[in-house]
């Protein structure tokens, strides 16, 4: 998971150094293994992740749906939440030119020692045109859920059509919020509609030793409700790479 913060206008993250949790953690298991990442959400649930990790397994380990989802990426590729680096490294290995984005600086200096050869700090709010045009927007590791929400995922998607060419596509991964029996999940979603949000808009900051990230939202979604936020932006629902659990992947085709 890539972290969301606001940056000025050229690109630089004004997230402080003691905000960047997710980086830090990825900088400690690129340089001493070792590492974890705890998940608070806004209704006070606290969660461990699986650890940093997965930020940095090589192809081979990735699950099967990950890997399978790599079949449908062309051309030039725009990496958001790149995190540690690993899809694009691997895409970069199979000849395509990668640009790598997150909005943390320490992630972004991981994926710089680990051979990405443009990563870039740059939060999903602030992709423009000056990054060049995709043939490929790549949202691995549920990163559909930088979208944020409903309303902000359809203004980010109309932008996503400006910097990218016809027939483009996003390889986006996301979970389906209501595969769960977890009370508190259930309880948070209902929470969640009285409030005018969507069921899976999780509100959510990264802890990792000291650092204490800012806070954002993280969406997730059904299938159903994918296909509803892409009505009427130009983009479609192509396909769906499925899992025995709540994870997916939504292959996502530009309307020319």
């Amino acid at each position: 998971m890539g972290t969301v913060s606001e940056a000025p206008a050229q690109g630089e993250s004004a997230m402080r150094p003691d905000q960047d949790a997710f980086g830090k953690e990825m900088l400690d298991h690129l340089e001493k293994g070792e590492g974890f990442e705890a998940i608070e959400r806004d209704d006070g649930y606290m969660d461990l992740s699986g650890g940093p990790a997965p930020y940095f397994a090589p192809y081979p380990k990735w699950p099967p749906h990950q890997r399978k989802a790599m079949r449908f990426v062309c051309g030039r590729v725009l990496d958001v939440g790149c995190g540690a680096g690993r899809a694009a490294l691997h895409l970069q290995g199979k000849g395509h030119e990668v640009v790598g984005i997150d909005a943390s600086p320490l992630a972004v200096e991981v994926c710089r020692r680990r051979g990405v050869r443009d990563a870039r700090v740059v939060p999903i709010e602030r992709v423009r045109p000056e990054l060049g045009c995709f043939d490929t927007v790549v949202m691995l590791g549920n990163n559909f859920g930088l979208f944020g929400g409903f309303d902000k995922a359809r203004r980010l998607l109309a932008r996503f059509r400006r910097i990218t060419v016809a027939g483009a596509r996003i390889v986006a991964e996301t979970v389906d919020p209501y595969n769960t029996d977890n009370p508190a999940h259930l309880a948070y979603h209902e929470r969640n509609r009285t409030r005018g949000r969507m069921g899976g808009q999780i509100r959510i900051r990264v802890r990792y030793k000291e650092y204490v990230g800012n806070w954002f939202d993280y969406l997730f979604v059904s299938r159903e409700e994918l296909v509803s936020i892409l009505d009427g932006t130009g983009w479609r629902l192509r396909r769906t790479i499925d899992t025995d659990g709540p994870p997916y992947i939504a292959v996502i085709d530009r309307i020319d």
